[in-house]
């Protein structure tokens, strides 16, 4: 006689199946982690090869790879960095970076950085040191193929180290840099696309102009360089010359309180090394940028060019110089708006007018503003 209150036994299968395909998925991810990471370090190592033979030395204090599940991290404590094929070698220390890369984009580099950053020759005291709040960056491609970089720092500041004295030659509440190939490889002829902001930056040692505080915006195009081989500047300003090379401005915005300027154009280098080109500029607020450019005072000074100028006023009429010293700036102001072409600026009052460059003689409009050195010796 069967009892049929009997329950029959109940199948286990579905319950177990599930947690040992999670455990088998989990096991098969964590294999592809590990050779992920093993495969990272060996491309770190091969890159740091390549590197090394063409004069880029790169080291750790200690070296980490982690950011198991879903990312590889690669954190370098005491980082440094030296330049040796170069005619006056560099050295740059850096007190820890982590950069992390997600397992399922490779090609997708992000970093940390925590300062300061010191650069100098080996063995000797640092000539610069970098300092920040938050330092992060990006890397879009490989070690040996980058296409794209990107740099943000909160609350940079620069400083100079000159015979024992530390200057601040710039600080600023955000900067950022970006850039790009927009043709060409790294090893051949590229093309770089730069873009640059700066907000609430102060240089006091650059110009009376970056005095006070301003921001700066700006899109810029290099063309010219062979390669991105290290080379000292002059070299490399050298060989940018000889190939033609150009500084294309796409657009570039400066404000600093009541004045604000806008501008593009082309600047590219003579044989002797000075700055030639042209950039169409918009301003508002005239009169405050030819008296940060110190017109006026060029024109009162009796001892320079301006000033002996108009000395000889006083072989015409006696006094006429003195009163055309009284009135240069205003003059001056005057005949920049007259000789520009009136038109609008963000919905003020601007004047359109060309900045002009010729071998290093700097011209605003008909004013004579200045000189840039050479920026090498042929």
């Amino acid at each position: 006689m069967t009892d049929s209150h009997v329950l029959p036994r109940r199948r286990r299968w579905p319950l177990v199946l599930p947690l040992a395909i999670v455990i088998a998925l989990a096991v098969a991810w964590s294999a592809v982690w590990y050779f992920a990471a093993r495969r990272a370090e060996a491309e770190i190592a091969a890159w740091r090869e390549r590197e090394a033979q063409a004069g880029r030395i790169y080291t750790c204090g200690s070296e980490s790879v982690g950011g198991y599940p879903f990312r590889i991290e690669v954190r370098c404590t005491s980082a440094g960095a030296e330049l040796t094929q170069v005619a006056h070698p560099l050295q740059f220390r850096l007190a820890d970076m982590l950069v992390a890369a997600q397992i399922y984009d490779p090609s997708l580099l992000i970093g940390e950085f925590q300062g300061p950053l010191t650069v100098g020759e080996p063995g000797q005291p640092p000539a610069v040191i970098a300092s920040w709040k938050l330092a992060q960056a990006s890397v879009r491609g490989t070690p040996a193929a980058p296409e794209r970089l990107s740099v943000v720092l909160d609350a940079p500041r620069f400083d100079r180290i000159a015979a024992a004295t530390q200057q601040t030659f710039l600080t600023a509440a955000r900067s950022e840099l970006h850039g790009r190939l927009s043709g060409g490889t790294v090893q051949d002829n590229p093309v770089v696309d730069i873009a640059l902001k700066l907000e609430d930056a102060v240089a006091p040692s650059l110009h009376a102009l970056t005095a006070e505080t301003f921001d700066l915006d700006g899109a810029v195009t290099l063309r010219g360089m062979k390669n991105f081989a290290p080379k000292p500047w002059p070299e490399r300003l050298r060989e940018l010359q000889a190939n033609g090379g150009r500084l294309e401005i796409t657009n570039i915005r400066a404000a600093q309180g009541e004045m604000l300027a806008t501008g593009s154009g082309t600047l590219s280098l003579t044989a002797a090394g000075g700055l030639d080109g042209e950039l169409q500029l918009t301003v508002a607020g005239v009169d405050k940028l030819l008296a940060a450019l110190q017109i006026e005072k060029a024109v009162q000074e009796p001892g320079g060019r301006l000033g002996a100028a108009l000395g000889m006023l006083d072989r015409v009429s006696p006094g006429l110089a003195n009163f055309a010293r009284q009135n240069a700036g205003t003059a001056i102001s005057a005949g920049v708006r007259m000789l520009g072409q009136p038109t609008k600026l963000e919905g003020r009052d601007a004047v359109a007018l060309p900045l002009r460059f010729s071998d290093g003689a700097v011209s605003l409009g008909p004013v004579m503003v200045g000189r840039v050195p050479p920026l090498f010796q042929p």
